[in-house]
């Protein structure tokens, strides 16, 4: 009797999913074709001001959203390939927008495409002169004289290799995301960069500047399906309006991935990538080496569960190679972009980014 009354159910229900599906359908191909002719798709949720800029570099502030603000402003670097409004995506999908409104005082050092002229900056000249100069300018606006330094991805890298060549510096917290210390577990670019086959110096030498092309085509390798898939599931889905907004900001900001200085991805292959420098203690700046013992500030290191661009090996050394006495991991759910944008993040982990925040930003 229970079988057959499944049955029945199953029966009445076949006309109402084939109705929905006829409709998904015809939504699929007229949208489709409004997709094809749409203008980029719209991002940043947050209002925000340009307090600096010099070449590549430039430095926000962004408008709060609170009569009062923790007393510790926080400053995002974002990777050199990448622009910085993956932390702002949209209403609802911002990071930047979920910290503000609960008091947080927030600073992006975004990015431009590097001149010509600028083919020459080094992992110095972001490590040891973009970074502090933004630090210094975010004391000046605040007027407090410690901060939180953020970073994500190499922007994370470049935050630590500041920190563990300052250790008196004013970074009083690090908020890391999927940020690489130990270069031998980031097997994948490590086999694409292998010496054997590539000329890292010829390929400078001859472009000067490394266009964006280059930096997705690496990862690309990674998942070299990633992007079909992401088509084919774009297409199944183009009848949500919802998921199709989101899926052309990611698929914007990712296409919009910046050329970066050729003496900087030099140093990033041959220093940290063939070396390990960072991690062997033998990378050395400006007459000083950048020793992560030298690192005491407060530690929050986020990793992705599923990252397949920096894995949970590759950020470990942050818990176990610093001097900090406060440092806490966080293995979330999700890939590499997951963490700093999208929904699953909203409500995931960036109460948990929050808890960490006011307790050590007052």
């Amino acid at each position: 009797m229970a079988v057959a009354q499944g049955n029945e159910n199953v029966a009445d229900d076949f006309p109402a999913r084939v109705r929905t599906e006829m409709q998904r359908a015809i939504q699929r191909n007229l949208k489709g074709l409004e997709f094809l002719s749409a203008a980029p798709q719209a991002v940043g949720a947050m209002e925000k001001e340009l307090l600096y800029r010099r070449g590549t570099a430039l430095l926000y502030k962004f408008k709060p959203v609170r009569d009062e603000v923790y007393r510790v402003p926080l400053l995002i670097v974002t990777p050199p390939s990448n622009h910085g409004y993956i932390f702002d995506l949209a209403k609802g999908q911002s990071m930047v927008e979920f910290l503000l409104h609960r008091g947080i005082d927030i600073y992006l050092l975004d990015w431009v495409a590097p001149t010509r002229e600028e083919a020459k900056l080094g992992l110095a000249d972001y490590a040891e002169g973009f970074i502090p100069e933004a630090i210094g300018e975010v004391l000046a606006a605040s007027g407090e004289d410690e901060l939180t330094l953020a970073g994500y991805c190499m922007g994370g890298t470049l935050a630590v290799i500041h920190a563990a060549l300052n250790p008196a510096g004013p970074v009083r917290n690090l908020l890391m995301f999927a940020t690489p210390v130990d270069f031998t577990q980031m097997t994948m670019f490590r086999a694409w960069a292998d010496q054997s086959h590539f000329d890292v110096d010829k390929m400078v030498d001859t472009l000067g500047n490394i266009p964006g092309d280059v930096m997705l085509g690496a990862f690309d390798l990674m998942r070299p399906a990633n992007r079909t898939a992401g088509k084919i599931h774009l297409w199944t889905n183009m009848w949500n309006d919802e998921f199709v907004r989101s899926y052309r900001m990611f698929d914007r900001w990712a296409a919009e991935t910046l050329p970066v200085p050729g003496e900087y991805f030099r140093e990033q292959i041959k220093l940290l990538i063939w070396e390990n420098a960072l991690l062997e203690g033998t990378l050395a700046m400006r007459g000083r080496t950048a020793d992560l013992r030298n690192i005491t500030a407060a530690t929050l290191n986020i990793v992705a569960q599923h990252d397949h661009v920096v894995s949970r090996e590759a950020a470990l050394p942050l818990m176990s190679h610093t001097s900090s006495t406060d440092s806490e991991e966080i293995v979330a759910k999700g890939g590499h972009v997951s963490l700093v944008a999208g929904t699953q993040a909203l409500h995931r982990l960036w109460p948990k980014i929050d808890e960490w925040l006011r307790v050590r930003s007052i």
